[in-house]
């Protein structure tokens, strides 16, 4: 049986989802279309600006990726399933979850899936 404190799951699954929000909410402006103003930047700056763009959308792709995941870790912990493979329903090893809180499957289920 996994030994794990929930209480302490869910704060550090709650800390790193404000963290990640904080996060989208700072670089929000990175990710703003980019106008394409000729008069006033060069080529070369608005293809910075427009790579810079994409990463920052990218970015936030991943970080609502994560969001998910930790909700849905969250709502684990809610309905007592937290710590069990959602594929095969046994037990995701402790070290699994010490080193990702947020991890749905165990080590041979996320090994399937490759």
């Amino acid at each position: 049986m996994n030994d794990f404190d929930p209480k302490t799951v869910r704060q550090r699954l709650e800390t790193e989802r404000n963290e990640l929000l904080h996060d989208a909410e700072v670089s929000a402006e990175e990710r703003d279309i980019v106008v394409l103003d000729q008069t006033s930047v060069g080529r070369l700056s608005r293809m910075d600006a427009l790579q810079n763009q994409a990463i920052q959308v990218e970015t936030e792709r991943r970080r609502e990726v994560e969001l998910s995941r930790i909700d849905a870790a969250l709502r684990r912990l809610d309905e007592d399933e937290y710590g069990y493979c959602v594929s095969c329903g046994e037990e995701i090893q402790s070290k699994r979850l010490d080193m990702d809180p947020a991890t749905p499957v165990c080590v041979d289920c996320a090994h399937k899936a490759d």
